[in-house]
């Protein structure tokens, strides 16, 4: 079954490629069936980008379709930037919006966080079906490590052994993640089909 992702992150759409291709997927971006465009994220939560997204592209596609909306949740700056995480504060870069948190929390004693995705899965037949993933850990007092793209070098997962996410292989994350968790759900879910 050919399966379009949602999204021009090209760190999302490898993730999805390496979980999905195992399975016998053929895992094509947006962009590469054709579908160059930005789906404004108007939901007020995770699932309601989700939807936008993947509704938007199985519109024009008619195919099956996975779309995630994903963010960090940091406890002391009231769960910010959540679903603002890809464009918070304005700031253009990866590296300015992980410095706005490392900033925000500087002398705060309270580092917890956690990543959460929801992913939607719109199937050939339109379809809509949503999974959770959460992430917990906790943000580094500074950046740290190259692999991985996003908040990774300045989070510390709780299972990570006291490292940044980018710190670790790649495989870490993509068995441990948010995304993970999600994807494992829409997986059991795909067999029982």
């Amino acid at each position: 079954m050919e399966l379009i992702i949602a999204s021009g992150n090209k760190g999302k759409i490898k993730e999805f490629k390496d979980i999905f291709t195992p399975f016998g997927y053929t895992v094509v971006s947006q962009k590469e069936k054709g579908v160059d465009l930005d789906v404004e994220e108007t939901g007020a939560t995770f699932e309601e980008n989700a939807v936008l997204k993947a509704k938007t592209i199985y519109e024009k596609t008619h195919c099956a379709v996975v779309s995630d909306d994903s963010g960090l949740e940091v406890a002391a700056l009231n769960n910010e930037p959540g679903i603002y995480s890809a464009r918070y504060k304005g700031l253009e870069t990866e590296q300015e919006r992980r410095q706005a948190i490392l900033a925000a929390l500087a002398g705060q004693q309270d580092r917890r966080a956690r990543f959460v995705t929801c992913l939607c899965f719109i199937d050939p037949q339109g379809q809509t079906h949503l999974f959770r993933g959460e992430w917990q850990g906790t943000i580094a007092f500074e950046a740290e490590g190259s692999n991985g793209f996003g908040y990774d070098p300045i989070f510390i997962a709780e299972n990570s052994g006291g490292k940044t996410t980018a710190s670790l292989p790649i495989s870490f994350k993509e068995t441990h993640s948010h995304r993970a968790k999600a994807v494992a759900k829409l997986m059991k879910f795909l067999k029982t089909q």
